[in-house]
């Protein structure tokens, strides 16, 4: 039998399929098995779901379609396929007692695993040209299933933090960086052109990056940093969730009948104000980034007279440069490395907003990349061209219904594949559970 160690010696493609791997491995063991049957947000699957999904998927993408391989758990193949987004209020009311046993799941994933590793290690992976009739090479299969896992291995850190502090086993302590305290205000970004999705030269991203396009954009003022727990702090002492003028007339629909009166990760004892990181509570860190709803994020905005950012205006600030040419990151060409950002799975929680000098835009704008997906004023649509995966049809377009925003950068668990500059991420205008700030802009000086 191949083991681990020798795929990974095979193919780079292989090697980065068992980091993705140990990636959201070591999530699982994070959690107490007794609340692996938990749903910690009511929107999404159970834990267990999970558990399961990540080789379903992975079996479901490559098996038939390039290694020729027959099924050996077709029930469990259908039962983990697919994941929810329900819009419209929607949830899912299955039980606990409705999921398989724990043990019968591991069997499955072990054996998915050794199957596939076989017979990819038998398979030759660095065709860039798709058989007739396909849209795809098994170079482009497996980097879908190693950046779909990594997606998982944040949103699993996500829902973990919805759990009680007692379900979880505390991993090392995180990462310290040092900071850079500069005056907060917003900085101008000059008139100039962003250049959105993926070039025909690049070899891989999603359906949703295809379709590049250069957009004008007029000059604009951005916040130099994501706006902090401290500053939407200000925001709440002011009555913003009880003033319907700085609500969309569905967003403070939303805010009234789920009672919600602030950030999802905040709660009141006494006079206090206390923060949960994902493995313990304590004072809110004012100079953390706040992570909120669309909603929340869009009010504060309105509240101080601004706005959020366009897709445009957000790419403009973190590649553009005063010269012209564009970057491959706001710091430059260098892939990204542990100084330029809160990203990578450095840590488990957003860290001060001033940290990280070294990866600040060509604008000065800092923090773009990491410690907190951004929230755009962009619903989530197709670039010109649009044409869904073959192999993934509803990756994208099962999300092009007017009822999902635009996000862009990066969170602390955000893989470093996954910060190239065309990647998109979305969700819906009332969800609060994602590692997601923002940022305002407002006219051009």
């Amino acid at each position: 039998m191949q083991t681990q160690d020798a795929v990974e010696t095979i193919h780079p493609l292989l090697s980065r399929l068992n980091d993705a791997r140990r990636a959201t491995d070591e999530i699982f063991t994070l959690v107490h098995p007794g609340f692996l049957h938990e749903r910690p947000v009511a929107e999404r699957h159970r834990l267990i779901f999970y558990l399961g999904h990540l080789e379903a998927f992975d079996w479901n993408l490559l098996h038939s379609r390039i290694l020729d391989l027959k099924p050996f758990h077709p029930s469990f193949d259908r039962l983990f396929a697919f994941g929810i987004d329900p819009v419209g209020g929607g949830l899912p009311n299955d039980r606990p007692e409705d999921w398989p046993a724990l043990e019968d799941i591991h069997r499955y994933n072990q054996q998915v695993r050794q199957t596939l590793d076989q017979a990819l290690s038998r398979l030759t992976l660095d065709s860039s040209v798709p058989a007739a009739g396909t849209d795809f090479t098994p170079s482009i299969l497996l980097n879908t299933a190693i950046e779909h896992r990594l997606m998982h291995a944040e949103t699993l850190a996500y829902l973990l933090h919805q759990l009680p502090l007692s379900a979880l086993k505390p991993p090392a302590p995180p990462v310290s960086h040092e900071a850079y305290p500069l005056p907060f205000g917003r900085l101008p970004i000059p008139e100039g052109t962003a250049s959105l999705g993926l070039s025909d030269a690049e070899t891989f991203g999603w359906d949703n990056e295809r379709g590049p396009q250069r957009v004008t954009v007029p000059a604009f003022t951005m916040d130099r940093f994501q706006v902090t727990n401290g500053q939407y702090l200000e925001f709440i002492e002011a009555g913003g969730y009880d003033n319907p003028a700085f609500w969309e007339a569905s967003d403070w629909k939303w805010r009234a009948e789920k009672k919600i009166q602030h950030p999802v990760l905040w709660k009141k004892a006494g006079d206090q104000w206390i923060y949960r990181r994902l493995f313990s509570e304590g004072p809110l860190p004012l100079d953390w980034p706040v992570y909120v709803s669309h909603a929340e994020a869009a009010a504060y905005a309105r509240w101080k007279g601004l706005g959020l950012p366009t897709e445009a205006q957000w790419h403009r600030a973190a590649y553009g440069t005063p010269e012209g040419p564009e970057r491959d990151y706001p710091w430059g060409s260098e892939p990204p490395g542990p100084a330029n950002g809160n990203f990578d799975f450095q840590n488990w929680d957003p860290v001060s907003v001033d940290r990280y000098h070294p990866g600040q835009s060509a604008f000065g704008i800092w923090g773009l990349l990491g410690n907190g997906w951004e929230w755009t004023s962009d619903r989530f649509e197709p670039f010109p061209g649009f044409r869904p995966a073959s192999f993934y049809p509803g990756y994208s377009a099962d999300f092009f219904d007017g009822k999902h925003y635009v996000m862009k950068g990066g969170s602390a668990r955000t893989a470093a594949c996954l910060l190239r500059r065309s990647f998109r991420n979305w969700f819906q205008p009332h969800y609060p559970y994602g590692y997601a700030g923002f940022r305002c802009v407002g006219a051009g000086e």
